[in-house]
């Protein structure tokens, strides 16, 4: 990369990056010099998406996105979320949302969509459906890190009890940028996100 610069002694690098979004468990410092600045303001998300992941983050970040729906929770076992989820896109779309605007996410079991297309090994081909605009794009949240939409319903369709649970939950609440839409078991978003992800989602005491 240095060796791409126009000018390798004026010219410089700009990195940036998530911790709490890290790919794999790999840690270093760079060969060059850097100086960290921290950035604490979100521009991604609407201020009300940013509200209902903000206790997942790892570090406090002011809102400085633009005003949007309200996040939306539905209650769903793990067993029925993908179905649910399902009739949430499905309500979506017939909301006039357009199909390349909308993801939908899971965290635990791919979704059989996403199945069928990455069935062959072909993950070029596969990771193409992300800039398709004749259909809905379908992940999983570990695949789907750095990346966003403008629609994301997050299928919650695991127990809670996998390695990285609040991590899975955090990338997932934090791909939309204007709409999201939770799918999952109300005692699993508590168990994993806490009690104040659970107050934000509207998800009541028991």
């Amino acid at each position: 990369m240095l060796k791409a610069l126009r000018d390798e002694d004026s010219g410089g690098l700009y990195v940036y990056s998530d911790e709490n979004q890290r790919l794999f468990a790999r840690y270093g410092e760079p060969p060059v010099p850097l100086v960290p600045l921290v950035l604490y303001h979100n521009l991604r998300n609407t201020r009300q998406i940013l509200d209902a992941f903000a206790p997942l983050a790892p570090s406090r970040m002011r809102a400085r996105g633009s005003e949007g729906p309200a996040v939306r929770f539905v209650p769903a076992s793990p067993a029925d979320a993908l179905g649910v989820a399902d009739d949430e896109v499905e309500r979506l779309l017939e909301k006039d949302w357009p199909q390349e605007h909308v993801c939908l996410l899971t965290t635990g079991k791919r979704h059989p969509v996403q199945v069928e297309r990455a069935g062959d090994g072909d993950q070029e081909a596969y990771w193409q459906t992300f800039w398709d605009t004749d259909d809905v794009f379908y992940g999983h949240v570990l695949g789907c890190k750095g990346l966003e939409r403008r629609v994301v319903v997050l299928c919650v369709n695991d127990d809670g009890s996998r390695e990285r649970s609040r991590e899975r939950l955090y990338v997932g609440m934090s791909r939309a940028t204007d709409l999201l839409v939770v799918v999952g078991e109300p005692e699993v978003i508590r168990a994993v996100g806490g009690d104040e992800v659970a107050k934000r989602l509207g998800i009541g005491l028991t």
